[in-house]
């Protein structure tokens, strides 16, 4: 028996040993990456607050070179009240946009999880379908343009994605999680189907919904594209993403009436100023999303 002890507490200490050095060695890692993820900002942020000569003599650093705002001084008188009507139409598009996807996503994938839809399995596979194989850019213009008209159109930025097959089948399996005796119990007590959807699945859907809606939120703040396509010639309806865009490719109307010569701009500390202003919303809504984040991708990606 003593023998027996002996060699029970050798292999508990060899196992908290190994523990340890796993979570040293995966501390370091994480640490590694976190810190390889985090420069880049930090560079991004040093940079947009340095001046033009310094940055174009000694390049990057951590640290501001010879502190200035010239930077974001030449970004917001150029662009002038532009810039803040871009904000406005970005936080439109992107709020509408998730809100709405979030709503018919999980709205699909609550179908496509009901064991009692009979050809749930056929629809999912039309929608997962259409991730291998879609109709390509032409055909989605003619239709938003010549079909449902939404040229010169914020819609034409939000319809489109509305609805992902990604985060549909995301939402099946997180919802295929959450017992069925729920809904057969509010079914029991004379729910309908869509009490039972706003009322008892989608409060047991937050770490999917915060999960999915930071992708959607994403996609909505950083598109520029498809206000390329359809908005063009409407500059009151520009997202800021396509307006710093067009601001740095020197070609908007608020640069040529500015009176500032082209030559003599930033061009380097402007670009760093342009990607702060971009990213910057999105940093500080991050961590409120973070805590649901990795739970609903993890248990979305498994279950089911």
């Amino acid at each position: 028996m003593a023998e027996l002890s002996a060699g029970h507490k050798g292999n508990t200490i060899r196992l908290d040993t190994s523990a340890k050095v796993f979570n040293v060695i995966a501390v370091i890692v994480v640490s590694f990456f976190a810190i390889m993820c985090v420069l880049p900002f930090i560079l991004m942020l040093s940079g947009s607050l340095s001046s033009e000569s310094a940055v174009a003599v000694n390049g990057y650093s951590l640290l501001p070179q010879e502190f200035s705002f010239r930077a974001y001084e030449v970004v917001f008188s150029t662009l002038g009240g532009t810039i803040g009507n871009a904000y406005l139409v970005t936080i439109y598009v992107t709020l509408i946009g998730t809100l709405l996807g979030l709503l018919v996503s999980s709205m699909s994938g609550y179908v496509l999880s009901r064991p009692d839809f009979k050809h749930r399995d056929k629809a999912a596979f039309f929608i997962y379908f259409t991730t291998l194989f879609s109709g390509g850019l032409i055909p989605s213009y003619l239709v938003n343009t010549n079909l449902l008209h939404l040229n010169h159109s914020l819609w034409a930025i939000i319809l489109p994605g509305l609805m992902s097959p990604f985060f549909i089948l995301l939402f099946r399996n997180f919802i295929k999680g959450i017992p069925h005796s729920l809904v057969e119990s509010a079914r029991i007590d004379g729910a309908g189907e869509f009490r039972v959807y706003w009322q008892i699945i989608l409060p047991l859907l937050k770490p999917a919904l915060a999960t999915i809606g930071l992708f959607l939120a994403l996609g909505y703040w950083n598109n520029w594209f498809g206000y390329s396509l359809y908005l063009t010639t409407d500059k009151d309806k520009w997202g800021l993403q396509y307006l710093l865009y067009r601001m740095l490719a020197r070609v908007t109307d608020a640069v040529r009436d500015s009176q500032i010569i082209v030559e003599q701009m930033p061009t380097e500390t402007m670009k760093l100023a342009t990607a702060m202003l971009a990213t910057g919303p999105v940093l500080l809504f991050y961590p409120f999303a973070q805590r649901y984040f990795v739970s609903g991708l993890v248990v979305g990606g498994v279950k089911g």
